[in-house]
This record gives C-alpha cells, structure tokens and sequence, in this order.
C-alpha cells in the first residue's frame, strides 16, 4: 500500500480534547463504518480535486499534473481501506488523472490543436464547470427556506357576507317625494307670510339628527307640522347631502321603506 505524502501527514486525522491526533495508534481498533468521515467530506471525485488545488493554491488553469495527481492518490488510499465499494468512482478518477500525466510526458504533434496539446483541457472545463454549479448552490441553500430558518404562519380567514341593499332609484323618489306633498298640504294655512329659508342651515339640521343614529326612515326627517316651503328646502338639503356624499340613502326592498344614515356616523 502506498504511503501517503507529506502533504496529507501534515493534517491531523482528529482531534482529542481539543489536541490534534496527527496518526492513528496502530492497536487502535476502528469501527469499518468510521471511515465514511472522509468520504461525507467530498460530493465525488471533482469535489475532492477541486478541494485539492484550492488548499494548495494551485493554478486551476495550469494544474501541475505530478503534484495534484499524488495528492489525489494519497486521499483515495485512505477512502480505500474499508469503504472499496464507495471509492470506486475515485479511482476512475486516479486512472483519469495518471492518462493525463503520462500524456503529458509524450511528445506534442506540431499539427495538433490547442486542446489536443494540452490533456489537462477538458479536466480544467470540468473542474470550472463543477465550481460554478457548487457556488450557485451555496448561494441557493443560503436563502431562507421554509421549516428550517423560518416557519409559516397559518391564518384562518373567516368569510363575512356583506349584504348590500339595493339603490333608490328616480321612481322610489318621486313617490316620496308626492307622499310629502300630500302630507304638507293638510297642513296648509291661509296666513301669507314671507319665511327665509337655508338649505345649508337644514343640510347641518339634518346631520345634527342623523349624528347619534344608525338609521333613519325617509319620513322621520320630515316634521308632519312642516310646510310646503319646509318641506321642498329640507328635501333639497338632503339631494345635496346625498350628492356630497355626506349621507347615504337605501332601501331594503322594492316599495319598501327608505332609510337615511350619515356616513360619518
């Protein structure tokens, strides 16, 4: 079995008490599963070269194929004491690695092109290839995800029906509008007399009185003593409010009564 290079001894196998371990005592007896330490550090055999030339700080556009391939075949020696089953695709790997170095050995045709100059080219497009898609990884496991940097929030929503009364329209008016006339002319007098009238003034009367009320009925804004004149001024305050929609005017059903409530309220 070959003995692992220096490079490999250097890095302590564990750690005691906080002390590094740099080698396993030989009567030492370790669990066959043990070992699976060194191959969950690695996701295959390029995650491991790719390990291998960024501790060294080698050049990945110009991998000095000697040094990276010994490196390589020291780590798959340990991977192979126990686990041969599980560093089969890494030995592929060494075979890979031990082709290009030896064609790199050989003498370059003077025909060739540049990729078939150099035999590292297409392991350099792997290897690139490879960091890319684990950068962008590391970027996506870095966004929150759901149950496990945060937990969402259920909410019950509980449906309210709403129901709108249906709008007066010019004919529900009119009729009330002649129910008032008929009403105001019982109680018409012979005195001529001569009554300034606001519609502003009976604007604000009407919203002193709808005020503290929800709903009024129609009618109940409409003294039974009051006049024609009375009548005719309180009913145009009321078309005015309506229009500044300062109130609103419903009704429950066709021909049914007529309310009147402030919006405000």
């Amino acid at each position: 079995m070959n003995q692992p290079t220096d490079a490999v001894d250097k890095d302590p196998v564990a750690k005691i008490c906080g002390e590094p371990l740099m080698e396993i005592p030989r009567d030492l007896y370790i669990p066959p599963e043990a070992l699976e330490v060194f191959l969950d550090t690695f996701q295959g055999p390029l995650d491991l070269l790719l390990y291998l030339i960024r501790k060294h700080n080698l050049d990945i556009l110009d991998i000095p194929m000697a040094e990276l391939t010994k490196q390589y075949m020291a780590y798959v020696e340990l991977m192979r004491i126990d686990q041969l089953e599980l560093a089969a695709e890494y030995l592929l790997m060494t075979a890979l690695l031990i082709e290009i170095k030896s064609r790199m050995l050989l003498p370059t045709p003077v025909t060739a092109t540049e990729e078939e100059q150099d035999p590292r080219a297409e392991l350099v497009r792997r290897l690139l290839e490879y960091e890319q898609i684990k950068l962008a990884a590391f970027k996506l496991n870095e966004i929150p995800q759901a149950e496990r940097d945060f937990s969402l929030a259920q909410v019950w929503i509980e449906k309210e029906t709403v129901l709108n009364p249906p709008q007066v329209d010019v004919d529900d008016l009119r009729n009330a509008w002649v129910t008032l006339l008929t009403r105001a002319k019982v109680n018409r007098h012979h005195h001529i007399t001569r009554e300034s009238l606001s519609v502003r003034a009976h604007m604000s009367q009407v919203l002193r009185y709808l005020q503290d009320r929800q709903l009024v009925e129609f009618y109940d804004l409409f003294s039974p003593q009051a006049n024609v004149a009375e009548v005719v001024v309180i009913f145009l305050a009321l078309l005015e409010l309506a229009k500044e929609t300062l109130v609103e005017i419903t009704q429950s059903e066709t021909f049914g009564i007529i309310y009147v409530r402030s919006i405000e309220s």
